[in-house]
């Protein structure tokens, strides 16, 4: 199956299933000599697993990491490191009735056309279940981000239509974060943010949101003119996240009512900006202002209710949900919108330290 590798000279490649044995990926690339902390990996694991609140799906799942190879005495030897997530609470039954049955909005369909042959058991590769080892791969890369000065934190900025005012987002508190189970940093507008998920989850319905990312203490000069532009990539990282659908840099769609003399950033003498409308990125390369993006995500299409739909043969059924689903994506999806622009930004990092050399 193609696609399943991220990065030119920081790579990550991915494989398996979300009911099979297990999975996991490669990770080359990594410069050798770095202390690696397993905790703080695990620790962003655990921030993406199931079964962590009321709010998401109660698949239990430890999502204890594996390292097989590329890793010794605590630190990385500069050999591809290999790691394994087992999958142990997998109840592959709860999709019996799905085998010859497409779900509206799934990838059944897809799949079917493209491969001929699917694993219908919880979404096979399709599943989000994958994400988890892009968040290894994106600990990896957070650590020696963070040993240069580059910090990157997501947090939830809507849900539904309850939404965070761009007076709020101007203010927040971002170590709140992680307070509160939807993992908004504004506690008003999280506890509503988590009773419209409750109410929603008891209506067997799903609700979507977004995610805004800033990454700060980034250096100018990061990406590439034309197509590799750093912009265009961690569009296609986020883009490339289950159930994602929107993705805006900066000023993003609002940008459009606004005039250019408006619109642009003006600089100060240090080369800084007054306004960030660029959103950290001009002619596709870091500015060295923080990098603000935010990522959209649309309602789960697994419900808990029945829907119309067709079988292989085009026949129409009935899709009665089943199995254990989250209601809202957002708040578990926080850490692999991290783990993404983390991969996207180390790769770029030793692109342009390969050009200087």
């Amino acid at each position: 199956m193609a696609g399943s590798t991220v990065g030119k000279l920081f790579t990550l490649t991915t494989f398996g299933e979300s009911h099979g044995v297990a999975i996991g990926g490669i990770v080359d690339g990594f410069p050798a000599n770095v202390a690696i902390d397993i905790d703080l990996i695990q620790m962003e694991l655990d921030r993406r697993k199931p079964g962590q609140s009321k709010l998401v799906t109660q698949r239990k799942e430890s999502d204890e990491v594996q390292f097989l190879s590329g890793i010794f005495e605590g630190k990385s030897t500069g050999s591809p490191i290999g790691f394994l997530i087992p999958n142990t609470d997998s109840k592959s039954k709860d999709y019996d009735h799905l085998k010859t049955v497409f779900r509206p909005s799934h990838a059944d369909f897809t799949y079917e056309k493209k491969y001929g042959h699917r694993d219908h058991r919880g979404g096979g590769r399709s599943s989000a279940r994958e994400t988890a080892s892009r968040v290894v791969a994106g600990a990896l890369a957070k650590q020696f981000l963070t040993s240069k000065g580059i910090q990157i934190q997501a947090f939830v900025n809507q849900v539904g239509k309850i939404k965070l005012s761009e007076n709020e987002l101007a203010h927040l508190d971002l170590s709140l974060t992680e307070s509160n189970l939807v993992r908004c940093p504004n506690p008003q507008k999280a506890q509503e943010m988590e009773d419209f998920i409750l109410e929603t989850r008891k209506k067997g319905d799903t609700i979507g949101g977004c995610i805004q990312c800033r990454v700060t203490g980034m250096p100018a000069g990061l990406g590439e003119p034309v197509f590799d532009k750093l912009h265009a990539e961690i569009g296609k990282a986020m883009l490339s996240i289950n159930a994602a659908k929107g993705f805006e840099i900066g000023s993003g769609f609002s940008g459009v009512e606004m005039y250019g003399s408006a619109h642009n950033d003006i600089f100060n003498e240090d080369g800084s900006t007054k306004t960030n409308n660029s959103g950290g990125v001009q002619g596709g390369i870091s500015n060295g202002m923080p990098l603000v993006f935010t990522t959209a995500f649309k309602p789960i299409a697994t419900l808990i209710q029945s829907q119309e739909s067709i079988d292989k043969d085009g026949n129409k059924v009935i899709v009665e949900g089943k199995g254990r689903h989250d209601a809202c994506v957002v708040p578990r999806a926080v850490p692999i919108v991290e783990a993404m622009a983390a991969i996207v930004i180390l790769d770029f990092l030793l692109r342009q330290h390969a050009q200087s050399v």
